[in-house]
């Protein structure tokens, strides 16, 4: 196995910024882009964090991610609209849609918004916190086009994306509740990690190209290929399957199916649906139910001692105080990220330092 490094947590975002400055973005775009995939990291999801990187950078110098795109409105019923994200860095593409999603529940209770043809929009997890920040409800269905992915229940081939569904619900005085899970077993990106660091990937979770069982994450990455599994069975099928049908298809945006895909491209559609809880005149309610729930929860006996009951989200807050000041990537990832940062460096003519530059320790 690999061994793990650390990189300084502020330094990283700052590199981020510089090699999407590097890249051409402009400065609001490469700030959001920066400080979203170490939030993915610092929120304990590395799946969706740097290691994204090497792709996107391999996806821009293909002509599949063009930068500095705004979004356009495609169609617009006050509170239900249609954009589209010209394959814009989904991270900014993304914060576009939520902002007017936003305002627009602020200003008549609810939006549904659908976006298409965004590039790769990052842990979706981030656009339900934008929401709750300002006290908006979300809901999102979110479909992958690229390569796909996911075994259908009852197959052994892959023919869906990862397709993650996320909830947000603001509270007035304790944390947001957050779920954001993909319909897969697990999110690819995580056993993309594993393939970089040379480990197994968790079991229950893969098949390999014959259909059988493994924990071999090279099954998703080299000839000939395997799948992920769907979570808990038909359930998480059935999850997915309506992301691509509900969070795209809906509203003009493409599916996984095999004439919607571009070779070296990663897209995602979203549909969100925003909303203002106070409008249902309820809120103290809200608020009372939802601590006395929270405590009754946590009253269960504790399968072990000593690891209490967290709520939907808590897992990442206690992710962003540990690594506030260094985030821990396997020597892989950093490998591919000064192979990346090279070939900016290449293209744009800059000199931009590599990523290894920011490491802080050995693990």
């Amino acid at each position: 196995m690999l061994p793990d490094v650390s990189l300084d947590t502020g330094a990283t975002e700052q590199w981020l910024y510089e090699l999407w400055r590097g890249a051409g973005s402009n400065a609001v775009e490469a700030r959001i882009t920066a400080e979203h995939l170490v939030g993915a990291n610092r929120a304990g999801h590395d799946s969706h964090g740097v290691s994204v990187v090497p792709a996107y950078v391999r996806s821009l110098v293909a002509g599949n991610l063009v930068l500095n795109q705004r979004i356009t409105i495609v169609s617009d019923a006050v509170s239900l609209l249609v954009v589209d994200g010209n394959r814009g860095m989904g991270q900014s593409i993304a914060a576009q849609t939520m902002s007017l999603a936003i305002a627009r529940a602020q200003a008549h209770g609810v939006a549904v918004v659908g976006l298409r043809n965004s590039h790769h929009i990052g842990r979706v997890g981030h656009w339900a916190e934008q929401a709750t920040a300002a006290g908006m409800a979300s809901i999102h269905f979110t479909n992958v086009v690229s390569r796909p992915l996911v075994a259908p229940h009852g197959g052994v081939q892959a023919r869906l994306g990862t397709n993650p569904l996320t909830v947000g619900l603001p509270r007035r005085a304790g944390a947001p509740i957050l779920l954001d899970f993909a319909t897969s077993a697990i999110a690819v990106g995580k056993v993309r990690v594993a393939y970089y660091k040379k480990a197994p990937a968790p079991p229950n979770v893969l098949l390999d190209a014959h259909g059988a069982p493994t924990t071999d994450p090279a099954v998703m990455y080299e000839q000939p290929l395997g799948a992920l599994l769907a979570a808990a069975g038909h359930k998480g099928y059935a999850l997915g399957f309506v992301c691509d049908l509900l969070g795209a298809a809906l509203f003009g945006g493409a599916t996984a199916h095999p004439d919607n895909l571009i070779s070296g491209g990663m897209y995602n559609n979203m549909i969100a649906i925003v909303f203002d809880p106070a409008r249902f005149g309820a809120l103290d309610h809200y608020e009372r139910e939802a601590d006395a729930f929270i405590d009754y929860v946590r009253s269960a006996r504790q399968a072990q001692p000593g690891q209490p009951i967290l709520m939907p989200g808590e897992a990442e807050e206690h992710y962003r105080a540990a690594r506030a000041r260094a985030l821990p990537l396997d020597a892989g990832t950093v490998a591919l990220l000064d192979e990346a940062v090279a070939t900016i460096n290449q293209i744009r003519g800059t000199n931009l330092p590599s990523a290894s530059s920011l490491r802080t320790q050995t693990r």
